[in-house]
């Protein structure tokens, strides 16, 4: 782990969180997998990753407004898994 973002109500936070935890660190983020226990129903977090330098997400999926986030990581040529499996509920 180079980065992590946590506890945020804010999905986008999270990850604006742990991409500077990991540059404040030195870590190159070209290449980079992102790992999610949380999914990602808009592209705005898939977009805020991929121009960081992430190529690959790995999230549980669940939301109706997966698509999204399928049809960007389509776009810009990201590997995306969805594993099924959510480690919380709200």
């Amino acid at each position: 782990m180079i980065g992590m973002g946590c506890g945020q109500t804010s999905r986008v936070d999270a990850l604006k969180q742990s991409i500077a935890k990991a540059r404040a660190y030195g870590f190159d983020l070209q290449g980079a997998v992102l790992a999610s226990d949380a999914f990602f129903p808009f592209a705005d977090s898939v977009e805020l990753a991929h121009e960081a330098g992430v190529s690959a997400i790995i999230q549980p999926g669940g939301s109706v407004k997966d698509q999204d986030s399928i049809d960007y990581c389509d776009q810009h040529g990201l590997a995306m898994v969805m594993t099924g499996a959510r480690h919380f509920k709200h």
